[in-house]
């Protein structure tokens, strides 16, 4: 067994968890080696590479917590028929105040009944309007990360200096909120700078989600610092219910079909993420199969349910220096 730190806690993390040949690059990233061997990602197959307790599918579940800065509203919402320019959606604005009011504690509910955790993206200003609800999530024992001051805040609309300001103003308010260290940065819509994971190692961040380029993590280096990319999957997510309608039970299907796939190649490493909104899930319906999916994940013996922070904790502790 060997030491490390874990959000904030220390924790024994099997040896046999760290592989011995690390590729090239870091976790999730193959060598030149693998890619002439396998001419694919060699990594993904790299059974040397186990998540704790040799467990090869990592179940992260995430929760977005969204909001909108004073004046802007949704781009969608349970109304399809749009307004005229120049007016407000003020439906849309109440429908998505569901979340902070409402859905997230529900799905904080259903977390506690299962023990396990999320990684909750919170809109910084949701800690300026509801300080309460960034707490709630904290003192249950989940990991807050930034998801930028509010959706309309898009850091690949902002300038350096801009981005800089952007990511200590949410930096600050999470961490007054929350009284947590904020490690962990999710951009509205995904969509950053080729520069914001450089700007964010550097403010202290250890970790980000803005790749879709990968099945696995890996870890980029600006100088001295580094920092985790751990790619969002879509698979298994509420918005489909939202934007087409879809029964809430299919993102139970959805989360079946993954899981047995995942299985059924034994010699590859997942990373499975299963997303919810507070806003959408949070409502009656979706929370109970949105919990169905937790007490399954939860139950299995070969799944390792983490927050994206436990494994950036784990793709650095076991990343070359």
């Amino acid at each position: 067994m060997s030491d490390q730190i874990v959000n904030g806690n220390l924790e024994h993390v099997p040896q046999k968890a760290r592989p011995r040949d690390w590729p090239e690059g870091g976790a999730g990233f193959a060598n030149k080696d693998m890619l002439k061997q396998s001419g694919r990602a060699g990594a993904m197959k790299n059974s040397r590479w186990l998540w704790p307790n040799d467990k090869r599918i990592a179940v992260v579940f995430n929760v977005c917590l969204e909001a909108w800065s004073d004046g802007k509203a949704p781009g969608i919402s349970p109304m399809g028929n749009p307004l005229p320019p120049g007016v407000l959606d003020t439906m849309a604005i109440s429908w998505a105040a569901y979340g902070v009011k409402t859905g997230i504690y529900r799905l904080l509910d259903a977390f506690a009944r299962h023990g396990a955790k999320t990684s909750v993206m919170v809109s910084a200003v949701i800690a300026e309007r509801a300080p309460e609800a960034v707490r709630a999530v904290a003192q249950a024992g989940h990991e807050v990360l930034s998801h930028s001051y509010a959706m309309d805040v898009i850091p690949a609309l902002l300038s350096d200096d801009e981005e800089c300001a952007n990511i200590a103003r949410c930096t600050r308010l999470l961490e007054q909120a929350s009284g947590r260290k904020i490690e962990g940065w999710l951009s509205p819509r995904g969509t950053s700078k080729p520069s914001t994971p450089k700007l964010l190692a550097e403010a202290g961040y250890r970790w980000y989600g803005d790749v879709f380029d990968a099945d696995l993590p890996y870890v980029q280096s600006f100088g001295e610092k580094k920092i985790v990319a751990i790619p969002l999957s879509y698979d298994v997510n509420d918005m489909p219910s939202m934007k087409y309608g879809t029964a809430p039970a299919m993102m139970l299907d959805a989360f079946n079909e993954v899981i047995g796939i995942a299985r059924a190649h034994a010699d590859e490493l997942r990373i499975i993420d299963v997303t919810s909104h507070a806003h959408i899930f949070g409502h009656h319906r979706g929370a109970h199969y949105y919990e169905k999916i937790i007490e399954q994940a939860v139950s299995a013996s070969d799944i390792w349910v983490a927050t994206r922070a436990q494994v950036a904790d784990h793709v650095l502790s076991n990343s070359p220096h």
